[in-house]
């Protein structure tokens, strides 16, 4: 199958090539289990910690494998991207392991701390208002005119792939502690992540039920899912969950995952604020707010995981000192 772009999807034996060229450059993450949240919850909930990923999320994977399947475009032209910061980080990242030239499209209210380390890896920032302007719209015009290498947060199949790695690292880690996940949660922006997750997890666990979460007012995914066509939404609120803020579900996410998600899954930014809290006093992890929604829609109760064992992303940890002071109530 191809969407409209004409690439096309992902499938586990791409998953499984991505998981090659990230050996040893990626980090296996750990899967770690909370009694206090499992008290909490009344489920057995275990959390992979992708907010301990190299750049600080999960987003490093798919950048990463996307250079490195695209490398000779890559050096002979470079790269471009977009993105509100984790995958800015990710990409620039790859580039800097790889010497290749990259130039990062971000809103213009992304946290400072996100703009610093992007350009820190050494990428040229172009900033726009997320707002008003249409940011593909930007990426396909310079892509365009440079001949770049163009790798979308969430619509490219290699960063897709590279996402999915995660799956596969949690497969083996629940395959090791001897358990099977009934519901498997993830931070779901355009869907990259969850639509990778998929792909590595539905054959092995069939019975497991996935499911997007998403900021309240931006739950385009949840409404998406549920018609059965990708919607936007409308007069969607600001959010400080701005890591997974999209207008509308990515088409190569929506086309693997249509028919096969569970309920969608909604969190308020205080939820989120309470999550991020809660990872500090109780986990000993630092999560930013878009990185903590899986874990707050399970402790908002968004789903009944009584007697239930559960997968949660933390997918990104990269959270300003003024934002997780926010959360902390200091």
């Amino acid at each position: 199958m191809t969407t409209q772009t004409n690439r096309p999807l992902p499938t586990l034996t791409d998953v499984r090539k991505a998981r090659e060229r990230l050996d040893g450059i990626a980090i296996r993450t750990p899967l770690i289990r909370n009694q206090r949240l499992d008290e909490l919850t009344g489920g057995q909930i275990f959390l992979k910690c992708e907010n301990l990923q190299r750049t600080g999320s999960f987003k490093f994977r798919g950048g990463y494998n996307a250079v490195a399947a695209n490398l000779d475009v890559a050096r002979a032209k470079g790269v471009i991207a977009s993105s509100s910061g984790n995958h800015a980080q990710g990409v620039a990242e790859a580039c800097q392991i790889f010497g290749v030239d990259v130039t990062i499209i971000m809103p213009a209210d992304a946290p400072q701390s996100k703009k610093d380390r992007t350009m820190r890896s050494g990428a040229k920032l172009v900033e726009f208002d997320r707002y008003r302007d249409d940011r593909d719209a930007i990426l396909d015009d310079l892509a365009t005119k440079s001949g770049a290498l163009k790798i979308h947060p969430f619509e490219h199949p290699d960063v897709i792939a590279g996402q999915g790695t995660v799956g596969l690292e949690t497969g083996e880690q629940m395959s090791e502690l001897g358990v099977v996940p009934d519901h498997v949660i993830a931070c779901t922006g355009g869907g990259g992540l969850l639509a990778g997750i998929y792909l590595a997890l539905h054959e092995n666990y069939p019975g497991a039920a996935f499911h997007t979460a998403e900021p309240f007012g931006h739950d385009d995914q949840a409404k998406s899912h549920a018609l059965g066509k990708r919607i936007a939404n409308e007069q969607a609120p600001p959010s400080v969950q701005d890591a997974i803020i999209t207008p509308l579900p990515g088409e190569a996410s929506f086309a693997l995952l249509k028919g096969q998600v569970g309920a969608g899954l909604v969190a308020t930014d205080q939820d989120a604020l309470n999550a991020v809290k809660f990872a500090f006093e109780e986990l000993k992890l630092v999560v930013e707010p878009g990185g903590a929604c899986a874990l707050a829609c399970i402790m908002n109760g968004a789903l009944n995981v009584t007697k239930k064992t559960v997968v949660v992303t933390l997918s990104g940890g990269n959270v300003d000192s003024k934002m997780m002071a926010h959360a902390l109530g200091v």
